[in-house]
């Protein structure tokens, strides 16, 4: 059995690239993935809010499938299935713009887009039904009336929960590994195969993994604190 020697993944230069490119990986699909799920669960929240019958049902579905469908059974249909029936000229564009990561950020951000949108109509629901009205009174219709009164409230009350997947989705990266991307995970696997040191490199692994999630969960905190809504417990 080897002795634990820490200094011997991190003082060889190819490792430490492996690692870094690994991580900036991670943190590029990470960040892609959770500014499209914002931006979904936003208009998947507006268009449920529409009291359409249809669009509602249309957006409880969307969100059925994909709290439903393992997080992996999603990547592996997005870059097995849905890349297959692309046009051929998209699927060249792809694949010379890094296909793997690209469809990793979509697969993540739509299946986190569902945790999201419930999140903040979970926010929605603990205003006051009177501020809608209030809103309204002031001249707002409905898209002013959530854009500057009820949606910056809804969020606000949401943060704790978004937080929360917005970790879980930090942590789902490391799936992106199953499609080829070179992400932190797959970086360690391959560092793991060249130099046999198991314990060594998982326990870097693990590190970075805690810091940047602890990370997460630290500015998540600020902003709770920072825009919490005066009188709220």
């Amino acid at each position: 059995m080897k002795d634990f020697d820490l200094l011997a993944i991190l003082l060889k230069p190819e490792f430490g690239a492996m690692l870094l490119h690994g991580l900036q990986e991670t943190l590029k699909i990470a960040a892609g993935s959770w500014l499209l799920a914002m931006a979904m669960a936003v208009t998947l929240l507006m268009v449920r809010l529409t009291a359409n019958p249809i669009a509602e049902r249309a957006v409880a579905g969307y969100v059925s499938y994909h709290r439903n469908v393992p997080t992996l059974v999603q990547l592996m249909f997005w870059y097995f299935g849905i890349f297959s029936v692309l046009p051929d000229a998209l699927q060249e564009w792809l694949s010379a713009h890094n296909a793997e990561t690209l469809l990793s950020i979509v697969a993540l951000g739509l299946c986190q887009a569902a945790y999201f949108s419930e999140d903040m109509r979970s926010g929605l629901r603990a205003i006051p039904a009177g501020q809608a009205e209030a809103a309204r009174a002031l001249g707002h219709g409905y898209i002013g009336a959530m854009r500057h009164v009820m949606l910056p409230q809804a969020i606000r009350n949401a943060v704790p929960a978004l937080v929360n997947h917005s970790v879980s989705l930090f942590k789902n990266s490391s799936l992106a590994m199953a499609i080829g991307v070179a992400e932190l995970t797959h970086a360690v696997k391959e560092i793991e195969s060249q130099s046999f040191r198991t314990f060594e490199v998982y326990s870097v692994a693990t590190v970075l993994y805690l810091v940047c999630s602890l990370l997460i969960m630290a500015v998540g905190g600020w902003l709770s604190r920072r825009y919490r809504i005066v009188g709220a417990r």
